[in-house]
């Protein structure tokens, strides 16, 4: 692996409707590949962020009739970049009511190149009163993913898998170079965890991490964070995108990997050990 590549991330607010949204994200890409971009990314639900259980069930497609699909596929050959469609609310091919939240990584002739069902559900009570119940809407998928570029490999992801950084190890131990985080964090975990656990990310593994993220206020109050990143192996962010809607820019030197990697090869340090058996009882005082 060699070379440098320049790549976006795509900050939206996505609503929740199908057809602005593709409109939005689509001027968005168009910009970012006119400024020089090669690899550009959209965040999660960038197909629409809808808060109510049968609207979105009776909006999502499968992947066949899904409209941003289509028209992300049109976009990569149009432009000739590598794009991700961060992921999609898309209707399971097996007939399972929930539905999948689907990472799309598609080739500039517009094929899929890689297709990535989000792992872990976002099952929390925050403090503030917000509730979220992903597996009620979503079935979590049940395999990490690997993609090839033509200046690395791809390991895909999708926002809550954030906090589960075993899966990033082991996307980084089978090869990945670059690791997609697309996301939707809510303001207080953003305010709280963004930014540490991103870079956290990249410098357990030796990887660049790409999180283009969703920013502002959508459908039903809904909020979240933005502050879309671009962070090097070695933990620096390289861009960081403002409040607003827009598309953050940064040049990619491959050859950062191996160096990270070099002067921490934590990675080839595994060592086996035996769990412990439970949470112990206290000590008497």
């Amino acid at each position: 692996m060699s070379g440098r590549f320049t790549a976006a991330c795509v900050q939206l607010s996505s609503a929740r409707e199908v057809e602005p949204n593709i409109a939005a994200a689509s001027a968005l890409i168009r910009s970012a590949r006119a400024a020089g971009a090669e690899l550009i990314m959209t965040p999660e639900v960038s197909d629409m962020i809808e808060p109510k259980r049968q609207q979105r069930l009776a909006k999502a497609k499968g992947e066949a009739a899904h409209p941003m699909l289509a028209a992300f596929r049109e976009l990569a050959r149009e432009t000739q970049a590598w794009l991700l469609l961060g992921s999609a609310v898309v209707r399971r091919e097996d007939g399972d009511e929930r539905l999948a939240n689907r990472s799309f990584l598609l080739a500039p002739d517009g094929k899929v190149a890689a297709r990535y069902d989000k792992i872990h559900m976002f099952d929390v009570e925050l403090a503030g009163g917000e509730s979220y119940r992903e597996s009620n809407a979503f079935r979590p998928g049940e395999g990490a993913v690997l993609a090839p570029l033509p200046w690395g490999v791809l390991g895909l992801t999708v926002c809550y898998d954030l906090r589960f950084p075993h899966l990033y190890r082991a996307l980084a131990q089978a090869g990945a170079d670059f690791l997609t985080i697309p996301s939707a964090f809510t303001v207080p975990t953003g305010r709280a965890h963004w930014h540490v656990l991103m870079r956290a990310r990249a410098i357990e593994t030796g990887c660049f991490v790409f999180a283009p993220a969703q920013w502002g206020e959508h459908a039903e109050g809904r909020k979240t964070y933005g502050h879309s990143l671009i962070v090097a192996p070695w933990g620096e962010i390289l861009a960081e995108a403002e409040d607003g809607i827009g598309f953050i820019l940064a040049e990619i030197d491959t050859a950062k990997v191996a160096e990270a990697r070099r002067a921490v090869p934590s990675l080839t340090h595994d060592r086996p050990f035996a769990a412990p058996a439970k949470k112990p009882a206290l000590a008497a005082e």
